[in-house]
This record gives structure tokens, C-alpha cells and sequence, in this order.
């Protein structure tokens, strides 16, 4: 059955006689045709029916009050096409035939032909504006063709019209539950109820709070987890249907989604806008409101008027109970509500096909895992799911509680232990898991957009890294690579979209991601020791390293269980040994390698291991410590840069040269301290000089720093405290940076604090608490037990300026990417230390040479006179022997003393060392007393260079 009302028509429609009409009140009429309609619509100039998969079309009067047409069949070249929908727009109409698989266009003279750029696609729904048309496929893409004039095609602002069919590039990914055409705009609404909306907006019809047209799709933001089911486009209204509300900007120059209140309370289950009125229906009562334009009669109440309120449309004298309304259709000047018999009542009930994209659900797994569906089906299915970005995107939504309505950045609306069941069945069978790999690969990965208009086309980033745990080694190395590199295209909003989604993956999913590029990276890693000189193996490790630490800071930010030791691929340290080896017969071996012509192609491997831990390092996750320090210590250096100091002036002498050096020297050349005096000069062991140099800068004489409370720690001074020149502080910066670059411990009385401020983190309150002990520690009780400080400002007072100047200088000294390798705590133990003294491992460590060995008398003497010295003395033989005051951040492991006989001596020689080699020279002493005196005498002799 089907009612209508509104401007005047030929009586019928001419789908029944004139007398089978029923009329009722308010000019509302009804009829019941012979054939029954199961498709029906109607724009400015025609309207048109769909009975027995037939199309007929009558042209409407126009504004001048002419009569209207005959209804008639549109020319056709094939009348043996079976039409399953049409909508009608401005000047023609769209129509949808052979189960979706061919789409027709209608001009003015009703002559159909066969659209071009939707061929082998099976479309699912249509809609038509004024002067274009738009497509949805069973696969989730959306074409459009017609007019672009206002942006309405959503294909950019300088594409033009088209004829044919274009994919909405921007929206692929996007699973899509609906789509609508307006005048001159549009609307798509997708599977888990975000909204976008684009062309036109000269009245506000896209909603998004402003009247400027827009040429791509754009989410109104507004309408973001509103639980959005339906949307309908206008002339120049759009209306939405939320689980809870009716929104709509019908009312005349409204820029945002206001909420129809009169239906607040009612459960409306449809809305429809015609060219200037709305129709909302309520299925549960079977009530049909209307509000908007009403002057030809459109709204049903009898008046020609305009009616913003929605009132009932009064049905009572022709609607039968037996029937249900199915779908209302508003036209320009005509409204109309399509019936179909209730279940159970008569043969003639609605038809059911499908408006929904294809979604890989359990049923279908099922299906190709048990074989009930024919190979060749199968395959068919896996090529139509698999290639599709949005059909998987719309698959697995967590549906209980609406949770998929919830998508938002923070939120992706995924059933993950749905997708993990799912993906193991599939992973179980090898020739299904095969064909899925090979589509994937194929077909859906070439074709990801980069810079995706929704965050629901991300989904697909997260399931992939499922499908891919249970495949064999190659398809899952493969898949990989080709994952890898469309996240590293994505657009940065849309990465750090994606970044958001894995720091809210549950625990075996997030660790799953970390092993996947964990192994691979540790696997390449391997081939490159392996095989020398693959620019392609280079490429895809470094691209899984740098997910890698995309990965490590997303679990870092989140505070995820996911521990550092996770990411950690100790194949690096076999490649850095590699590099040394390399390095060392280069440098040692030149003359060698060079007359057996083997040079050029040494030095070719040792730039291709150089440029791949160069670039690794500024991807630290992957690094142990211990890489960490082998990297700085052997990397090559072009250089040596030279400090020329006298002992009298240490520090003026030493500022006056570091003002006027280059970053390129301080960086990039190892520095070489002299002592001069009446124009002599003599070789400085460097570790000596930073001892010196910091102490001389540390203490309280040089007004640099202010101490704690317990003058343990120190900080810069508050501004009023300020008594030395800011430069002082660039130059301080710069000694630190020396130090790092040149690996060597120095006294440096700072809190962790300041490490994190190098490094871009941000102080927390253990910071101050370290730094001041008794005031953090009472903050910290006032935070227990306060319910409104809800976060920590900044901890640290500090002269930014005079701070910066010191991280300046700092970072002009040594590169930024080698800090950057270090965590907070590990950068201060590279350049402080620790106070681990494990004494008894420097013993174990410790090789002997010359004539001596561990069983010497003398070597037994020395130990049993190195056990005796006090902890104080202990520590200054360590000194004396590296030149270090604290263990280095390896631990006393790291210190690899050798003992060697020192042949040219008296019983009157102390002991001397070579602090760069740990080397310890000792005499062969008579006895063991007076082996004491003398190592006691020179661990504290004031080491002969800067006091005599």
C-alpha cells in the first residue's frame, strides 16, 4: 500500500484506476496497486516505482502548472533487466538493477543508460541530489559522478564534474553503513555511527558551524558517539537519527546538529528530507510526524503553511492495521509512506536485500574452514573480504553495549578476543591462511590510503598483526614488510591515531606487536653480517626499528607492563663486533689490505655497517646498555681536537679555546689535553683533566650551582642568586658535552632531573623528592590525601635561560642522536657513574703480563695489601688506575685491569698506570711492606700535573 500527500497529482499515479483511490483527511490519500511496490521515489521532476523488478516513472507538473506526465517505462536498450531500487534527484535518477550489478542513469527525456566506472562491482546503495550522484559497493567504496561544483563529488577542489563513476579516495577504509544526497551536498555515515559531510554548506546544511563549502569528506565532530543509525539529506537540511535522539539543522540557518526536543522521549526508527520538510517515523505506534515547508500540502495537516514543530500526520481514514510502514520517501513538494503487509498476515510482505557492505564474520569462517562452500566460492569470498580495507575495518565491532558506537581516537570499538578467534581458525588451515596472505598482500595492502578521512580505516593496523602471528616464517616476514611500510606512509595525525589505538591494546595483543617486529628486526639483523651489502635488507630493518620505538614510546607514555628487555634485539651486539673487527683491520692492517687490493671493498663494508647503526642508534629502544657503550666507545672519528692549558689557568685558558671551536671539532674529533709552560708542552691524560676541570667548576667557590639542604646535590641558582655571566653556563654545557663525547666519568653533582630535561622528559615529583628530600616527601603527602590536584606542574625552578644556555652548550659538543640513544638514568651514569664498587670482580677481571701471572709472589702480595686498604683507599686506587672516581655505568665488569711488569725500576719506583688502558706498571718490590707503602704513596700522590 502506498499513501502520499502534498502538491496535486494525477490521481493514482496511474498505478491503479482513479476510483481505487482512497482519500482521507488533510488530502491524504492511499492505493493499493495490483503489483505491488517494493521501491519507490521521487525528486523535482519525476517520481518512480519499482513493481515485479520493473521500473515506471512520471513526470511531475512544474512551477508554472502544468499537468503531470503518463506513467511510463524509461527507454531501455535490455527490457529483461530486473530493477531492485531507484532514487530520483534534481534532473534524473539512478536506478539499481541485476542484484546491484548494474547501475542505470535517467536523463529528463527518461532514456537509461549504463553507468561507466562501476563495472564487475556490486553496488549496494544509491542516492541522488540535484546534480550528482554518489555509490556505495558491497566491498565499502563509495563512487560518485555528476556535478562538482560546490565540492559535492568530494573529490577535491580543483577535480572537475565527471560522467562517470569516481572513487571518494579519502573515505576508502571507512566502513560505511549509509549514504545520502542533498541539493548540492552530501553525507555518509559510517558502520560505527561517525558522520561525514561535504559540498555546499551555504545555509550550515553540513553542520559543522559554519556556512564555507567543503570539497573532501569531514566528520562532524559534533555528532561524535552520539550513537548515530541513519542520516537524510535535503535541499539544504540534513537530518541524523540517533539510538536516543532525533539531531537535525532543519530549521532555517542552523550551523550545528540541534536536537528536535518536541521528539524527545519518542523512539523514532526512520527520517527522511525532502527538498525543504522532514518526515520522521515511530514505528512502535505507527505514527509519521512532519515539520518544515508545508505550502503545497507536503506536510499531511491540511494547511499551507510552514511548520517548524513535528506534528502527526493524521493516517486513520486510510491506513489499514494489516499493514506497516516500511519507508517514507519526501520528495520536493510531495511526501510519500510505503507499505508492506505485517509478517504472517499475507505473501505479500516487504523484500529484503541487503544494504550493508561485506563484513568477515563467524559464520563465514566457519563455512570455508568446514568446505561447505565449493573451492571456488571460497576463494571468491576470501578475494572480496580480504582485498577490501573497509570490510575488514567494519569487521569484529564490539556490539554489546554499543561499545562500537563509542569509536573515537582514544577508542577503536574492536571485539578483540573475537578478532584472535577468528584469525586462529583461519591460521589453522594452511590453504585458506595461504590465499588469505596472498590477497592481503596483493590487493589490499597496495591500495591502503595514506591519509585516511576517519580514524575507523586504523582499525585495519591493528588486525593485521593477528592475522600475521600465525603464519608461516616467509609470509609472515613479507606481510611484515609490507605492514611496516603503510604505517610509516601514514599522515602524522593519523599515526599518532594509531599510536593511541596500541597503547590501549590488551597485553598479549600489545606483546604480540612488539615480538612480530622484534624477531624480524633480530632476523635481518642477522642476514646483514651475513650478506654483505643489501640495500633492500637495510630498508625494511630500519623501517621495523622505527615501529619499534614508535611501539617503545607508546608503551613508555601508557606505563604498559611491557618491559624495556622486550624490545631489546642483542643481535646488534655481534653486528658491532663486527664493525670493530672491520674497523680494527682497517686502521691496523691498511698497508696490508691495500697491497692485496682487498681495501676498497673492507672500507665498503665498514660504511655500510657505519650507516646502519648510525641510523639504528637514533632508534634506541632496540640497544642494550651495553651496545649502547660499545657504539660510543669505537665509533671513528675524523680527529683530534686540541685543548693547549696552563696549570695556572686552567679554566680561563680553557673557556677562552671553547668559545672559538667549531661544533664540527667538538663533535666529531676526539679531544687531546696539553700542559704547557715556557712554551713546552706535555701530553695530559684527558680523564685527568675533566677530574680536575669539574672540580674546580663544582665547588662552591665558582658560584655556578647552589647545594641542597644536605649538600648532596646541586641546581642552577634562582634568578636573584644569578652572580656569574650566563656564558659561563654555555660553556659548562659544552665540558659536559666533552665528557659524553669522549666517554669519560666526571663529577657531576646533578639530580636525575637534569638528565630528563636534556632528554625532553619531564621531571616528576621522585625528582624533586631526590633533589629535596623533605619538601618533596611532604608535597607527596599532600597529593595522598587531596582529591583535586589531579596533575604535577613544572618541579624545577630554574632560570630557563640560564638552564637553556647550559643545554645549549651541552648539545654543541656531542651529537644529539648519540643523548638521545640513553634514558635519563642511563645518560647520567654514562657521564657520573655509579657507586657500585664490586671489588671482587675487579680482581677477577684483572690479566696479567710481562713475567707476571695470577699465582706471582708479587701479584699474591699486592691482593692481600689491596684487600687491606680502606673503602676510601679502594676508591682511589680505581682512580688511579682509569682515572675515574665512580665505576663505570657497566659496572666494575667494564673495568679490564692488567697488571705488567715494570722492568726498569729501583725499590724506590712507585707503581704507575696508564688510566686509558687500565694499565697498572708495578715494580717487583722486595716484600710485601714495602709493596704497601708504595701503592698507598701513589694512589695518593697528587698525580703530578696540576699541583707539584
Amino acid at each position: 500500500m502506498l499513501c502520499y500527500w502534498g502538491a496535486q497529482v494525477r490521481e493514482g499515479f496511474g498505478l491503479s484506476q482513479p476510483d481505487r483511490v482512497r482519500h482521507g483527511n488533510y488530502g491524504i490519500r492511499s492505493v493499493c496497486p495490483k503489483s505491488a511496490v517494493q521501491d519507490m521515489s521521487a525528486g523535482r521532476s519525476f517520481v518512480g516505482f519499482i513493481r515485479n523488478g520493473k521500473v515506471s516513472v512520471l513526470r511531475l507538473r512544474g512551477e508554472n502548472g502544468d499537468h503531470d506526465g503518463k506513467l511510463k517505462q524509461p527507454q531501455l536498450k535490455n527490457d529483461k533487466i530486473i530493477f531492485i531500487s531507484i532514487v530520483c534527484g534534481g534532473a534524473g535518477a539512478v536506478l539499481l538493477a541485476d542484484g546491484g550489478r548494474q547501475v542505470l542513469t535517467m536523463d529528463k527525456s527518461i532514456v537509461c543508460s549504463p553507468l561507466k566506472g562501476l563495472e564487475n562491482r556490486q553496488v549496494i546503495q544509491i542516492a541522488c541530489g540535484d546534480q550528482h550522484s554518489m555509490a556505495l559497493t558491497k566491498d565499502g567504496q563509495l563512487f560518485v559522478w555528476g556535478d562538482n561544483t560546490h565540492g559535492q563529488l568530494g573529490l577535491e577542489k580543483e577535480q572537475p564534474s565527471s560522467l562517470t563513476a569516481q572513487p571518494v579516495k579519502s573515505l576508502c577504509g571507512i566502513p560505511l553503513a549509509q549514504i545520502s544526497a542533498g541539493g548540492d551536498h552530501s553525507f555518509v555515515l559510517s558502520l560505527s555511527g561517525v558522520v561525514f559531510g561535504w559540498g555546499k554548506n551555504s545555509a550550515g546544511q553540513l553542520g559543522l558551524g559554519d556556512t564555507t563549502d567543503r570539497h573532501v569528506p569531514t566528520v562532524v565532530n559534533s555528532l561524535n558517539r552520539k550513537k548515530t543509525v541513519s542520516i537524510s539529506c535535503g535541499g539544504e537540511h540534513t537530518a541524523t537519527l540517533s539510538k536516543e535522539v532525533l539531531a537535525s539543522n532543519s530549521f532555517e540557518d542552523e550551523h550545528h546538529p540541534r536536537v528536535v526536543a518536541e521528539l524527545w522521549g519518542s523512539k523514532v526508527s526512520q527520517v527522511t528530507c525532502g527538498r525543504r520538510h522532514t518526515l520522521v517515523l515511530v514505528e512502535s505506534s505507527k505514527l509519521i510526524y512532519s515539520f518544515g515547508c508545508g505550502m503545497q500540502g507536503q506536510l499531511g495537516n491540511g494547511e499551507m503553511i510552514k511548520q517548524s514543530v513535528p506534528f502527526p500526520v493524521d493516517l486513520s481514514t486510510v491506513c489499514d492495521h494489516a499493514y506497516m510502514i516500511e519507508k517514507l520517501i519526501a520528495g520536493e513538494n510531495h511526501s510519500f509512506a510505503l507499505f508492506f503487509k505485517e509478517p504472517g498476515n499475507e505473501s505479500d510482505s516487504k523484500p529484503n536485500p541487503s544494504r550493508g557492505i561485506l563484513t568477515l564474520d563467524d559464520r563465514m569462517i566457519d563455512r570455508w574452514v568446514s568446505g561447505s562452500d565449493s573451492g571456488k566460492v571460497i576463494k571468491k569470498d576470501i578475494n572480496k573480504v580480504f582485498s577490501s580495507a573497509a570490510s575488514l575495518n567494519g569487521s569484529f565491532l564490539k556490539t554489546s553495549c554499543d561499545e562500537h558506537y563509542q569509536m573515537s581516537e582514544e577508542h577503536c570499538g574492536l571485539d578483540f578476543d573475537l578478532v584472535k578467534a577468528s584469525f586462529a581458525k583461519l591460521s589453522n588451515n594452511e590453504r585458506l591462511i595461504s590465499e588469505v596472505v596472498r590477497v592481503v598482500q596483493q590487493t589490499l595492502l597496495p591500495d591502503l590510503n595514506p591519509n585516511p578521512a576517519g580514524v575507523e580505516a586504523l582499525r585495519l593496523y591493528l588486525l593485521l598483526p593477528e592475522l600475521i602471528r600465525g603464519l608461516q616464517k616467509q609470509q609472515r616476514t613479507e606481510l611484515t614488510k609490507a605492514m611496516a611500510s603503510k604505517i610509516l606512509d601514514l599522515n602524522p595525525a593519523a599515526r599518532k591515531v594509531l599510536e593511541m589505538y596500541w597503547s590501549t591494546l590488551p597485553d598479549d595483543m600489545l606483546k604480540n606487536l612488539v615480538d612480530l617486529f622484534q624477531k624480524e628486526s633480530a632476523m635481518l639483523i642477522v642476514r646483514i653480517a651475513v650478506v654483505k651489502l643489501n640495500s633492500d635488507i637495510k630498508k625494511h630493518l630500519l623501517k621495523f626499528v622505527r615501529i619499534l620505538q614508535m611501539v617503545y614510546q607508546v608503551c613508555r607514555s601508557a606505563h604498559r607492563d611491557i618491559t624495556k628487555s622486550d624490545f631489546i634485539i642483542h643481535e646488534v651486539n655481534g653486528l658491532l663486533v663486527v664493525l670493530q673487527t672491520i674497523n680494527e683491520d682497517v686502521n691496523n692492517n691498511r698497508q696490508w689490505f691495500t697491497w692485496t687490493g682487498q681495501i676498497q671493498a673492507l672500507e665498503a663494508q665498514q660504511n655500510y655497517y657505519n650507516t646502519i647503526l648510525k641510523n639504528l642508534i637514533s632508534l634506541p629502544c632496540i640497544f642494550n646498555l651495553e651496545a649502547k657503550c660499545s657504539y660510543m666507545k669505537n665509533r671513528v672519528l675524523k680527529g683530534c681536537f686540541q685543548l693547549i692549558l696552563r696549570r695556572t689557568a686552567l679554566l680561563e685558558d680553557c673557556f677562552s679555546q671553547l668559545r672559538t671551536a667549531s661544533k664540527q671539532h667538538l663533535r666529531g674529533y676526539w679531544l687531546a689535553v696539553f700542559y704547557t709552560e715556557d712554551l713546552r708542552r706535555t701530553d695530559v691524560n684527558k680523564r685527568d683533566f675533566f677530574l680536575n676541570v669539574f672540580k674546580e667548576l663544582c665547588a662552591p667557590e665558582s658560584q655556578l650551582l647552589r647545594e641542597n639542604d644536605n649538600k648532596t646535590l646541586s641546581w642552577f641558582p634562582t634568578k636573584l642568586q644569578l652572580s656569574v655571566e650566563k656564558e659561563k653556563y654555555f660553556l659548562f654545557g659544552i665540558l659536559c658535552g666533552l665528557a659524553f663525547n669522549n666517554n669519560s666519568v666526571v663529577n657531576l653533582p646533578f639530580p636525575l632531573a637534569l638528565f630528563k630535561k636534556l632528554l625532553n622528559v619531564k621531571p616528576c615529583l621522585e625528582d624533586l623528592i631526590e633533589f629535596r628530600p623533605v619538601l618533596g616527601k611532604s608535597l607527596r603527602y599532600i597529593l595522598d590525601y587531596s582529591d583535586d590536584v589531579r596533575e604535577m606542574g613544572p618541579l624545577f625552578t630554574v632560570i630557563e635561560e640560564v638552564f637553556e644556555e647550559f643545554k645549549r652548550g651541552f648539545f654543541n659538543a656531542c651529537d644529539r642522536c648519540l643523548v638521545e640513544m640513553f634514558e635519563p638514568e642511563e645518560l647520567r651514569g654514562v657521564l657520573v657513574g655509579n657507586e657500585e664498587y664490586d671489588w671482587d670482580i675487579l680482581k677477577k677481571n684483572t690479566t696479567y703480563e710481562g713475567s707476571f701471572y695470577a699465582e706471582h709472589p708479587t701479584i699474591i702480595s699486592f691482593w692481600e695489601v689491596f684487600d687491606e686498604l680502606t673503602p676510601n683507599e679502594k676508591k682511589c686506587f680505581l682512580l688511579f688506575i682509569t682515572g675515574f672516581e665512580k665505576v663505570p655505568i657497566l659496572g666494575m665488569s667494564a673495568v679490564k685491569m692488567r697488571v705488567r711488569t715494570r722492568f726498569d725500576f729501583t725499590q724506590d719506583h712507585l707503581p704507575e698506570a696508564l688510566t686509558c688502558h687500565a694499565l697498572l706498571d708495578l715494580p717487583v718490590y722486595q716484600n710485601k711492606e714495602t709493596l704497601r707503602a708504595k701503592v698507598i704513596e701513589a694512589i695518593n700522590h697528587k698525580r703530578g700535573f696540576w699541583e707539584e
